[in-house]
């Protein structure tokens, strides 16, 4: 038997927190919604979905395929967002990235950074289509969260990596 102490590959956190890390960062960056900010428009990024992404197109296996669903029902619990509506759109940002990786057979970052563009777009606008009526003007809040969740998501994927490297898993 190898002792971990020796091991230079033994994991740095223990089994069950290393498995709850990703679930944890995406449900932190979810509840960055309820951080008292004040701003005259609506310009924070969803931090959950950004965080989520990064983790899904960073390291395939640390989120299930399931976990779209439990972590949008959080982000839809805590960001005031039609309960469902990140369930479904964050469910399909994940089948959407299977169908990309069944069709790309080695990706680098700048691919995922455009793939993640693309889902945080499709999920702002989906979002926006099912929580606001079609005549209301946040057309242009919608299109400032995108850009800045697009421009946040090489952070993210950094903070992952940190994150995953601490996991043990690397």
């Amino acid at each position: 038997m190898i002792d971990d102490s020796v091991n230079p590959f033994a994991p740095v956190l223990p089994r069950r927190p290393a498995q709850a890390l990703p679930w944890a960062m995406v449900a932190a960056g979810s509840l960055a919604t309820a951080l008292p900010i004040v701003a005259t428009a609506p310009l924070l990024p969803p931090l959950g979905l950004v965080m989520l992404l990064a983790w899904r197109l960073l390291n395939r296996f640390a989120l299930r395929p399931w976990a779209a669903a439990p972590l949008g029902f959080v982000d839809d619990l805590v960001s005031g967002q039609p309960l469902g509506s990140a369930v479904l759109l964050w469910s399909l940002a994940f089948l959407l990235i299977d169908l990309v990786e069944a069709r790309l057979a080695f990706r680098d970052f700048r691919q995922d950074w455009v793939i993640a563009a693309g889902l945080i777009g499709f999920c702002l606008i989906g979002g926006r289509l099912i929580a606001v009526p079609l005549g209301a003007h946040v057309d242009t809040a919608t299109l400032l969260q995108a850009c800045m969740a697009a421009l946040l998501f090489p952070i993210a994927t950094r903070l992952a990596a940190w994150a995953d490297a601490k996991r043990g898993r690397s």
